[in-house]
């Protein structure tokens, strides 16, 4: 199931154009508060009629101004996962999902009620009311709502906003296992670069209302010059495979054929991972470096020197494991010669790359 979405739309002093096709799995519409984003999602769920657009999810057209077609929002069938729960307080979990199956049984669809509260494990949950759920349980509650709805596209705005870092780290493997379980398309809002490195099987970049650029997620990751979170969180997305896990408390990653040692991280041998690595976490050098304490140490070459508007510059470096990103300052791109096509090794501590940046692929 694919979604296709082309939307024209002024609002005050702001103007959104975009276009952009999500194929199935994640795909997440990142950029800076106020790029439009919201505007986007609240478009595709029937919420604000734009000025000009068309959106078809597997062949659906949901709106189409250029032939005067508008769905409206209850047929649909989009599935809406807000940043707080949004459950009613009166009703029991029970209820609450139970709402949700109330829309397929309209449609025709059996959608699992079982399935659903074992995939987000809230079967111990369902007698209780909102006001006796954590965060991260009303998100689960929410996000089982929202696909008992048997939707045709989920979209997903910001759903780990109002969350706590510990609350985070509960909900993410969920949404993991939403893009690698469930079969229809999934539209995730963020900000946050961890997220989108973690989520993502594409990404689109918004820009003041703007398509920036859209692509798999690695190679929008690896790209300098698109840092829409700041040049502080921007960072590349590297897969492998576990290789062995070591006595010393290590695991052993094979990148493209170059080992990389992390703490040890609960994935068997053989299984792929995505890993993100921070810009500020690299360092690099001309020569292979001796004598560091730094396990991890990839041969590659400069793809592409971006210089900020102070002192650093963000470099992009293409090694065997994939795009690395890396920042220093100009002083250093300067004193190293960096240029496109430059060698060099890309050194990263075993210990700066966090279990949060750790992921299924």
């Amino acid at each position: 199931m694919t979604l296709s979405v082309e939307i024209s739309h002024r609002l005050g002093g702001f103007t959104l154009d975009v276009e952009f096709d999500a194929p199935p799995g994640v795909t997440v519409l990142f950029g800076r508060s106020g790029s439009g984003k919201t505007t986007v999602v609240n478009t595709l769920a029937g919420l604000l009629r734009p000025d000009r657009g068309r959106a078809e999810v597997d062949g659906l057209v949901l709106f189409d101004t250029g032939t005067g077609r508008w769905l409206p929002p209850h047929r649909r069938r989009v599935g809406y996962i807000f940043q707080e729960g949004r459950l009613f307080p009166h009703l029991t979990v029970r209820q609450n999902l139970s709402y949700g199956q109330w829309f397929a049984r309209r449609s025709g669809t059996d959608t699992g009620f079982d399935g659903v509260v074992d995939m987000l494990g809230i079967g111990h949950l369902l007698t209780r009311r909102p006001g006796a759920l954590s965060g991260g349980e009303k998100q689960r509650v929410a996000i089982g709502r929202a696909l008992l709805s048997a939707p045709r596209l989920l979209l997903a705005d910001e759903p780990l906003a109002a969350l706590d870092e510990a609350r985070k780290a509960e909900i993410l493997p969920y949404f993991e296992r939403l893009r690698d379980e469930v079969s229809v398309p999934i539209l995730y809002v963020t900000h946050s670069a961890a997220e989108v490195a973690r989520l993502a099987t594409t990404v689109v970049v918004l820009q003041e209302g703007r398509t920036l650029r859209q692509g798999p997620a690695g190679e929008v990751l690896g790209d300098p010059r698109i840092v829409p979170a700041g040049v502080r969180a921007a960072g590349a997305l590297l897969v492998a495979t576990v290789a062995r896990h070591h006595d010393d408390g290590l695991t052993e990653l094979d990148a493209g054929g170059v080992p990389i040692f992390l703490p040890r991280i609960a994935q068997a041998p053989g299984r792929p991972v995505r890993v993100r690595v921070a810009a500020h976490d690299v360092i690099l050098s001309r020569a292979r470096p001796e004598g560091l304490s730094a396990l991890n140490c990839l041969p590659g070459r400069v793809a592409a020197v971006r210089p900020g508007e102070g002192p650093g510059t963000l470099v992009s470096l293409d090694t065997p494991a994939g795009t690395l990103l890396a920042r220093v300052t100009r002083r250093s791109a300067e004193a190293l010669e960096l240029a496109p096509g430059t060698a060099c090794h890309a050194v990263i501590k075993s210990v700066a790359i966090a279990p949060e940046d750790i992921s299924g692929p």
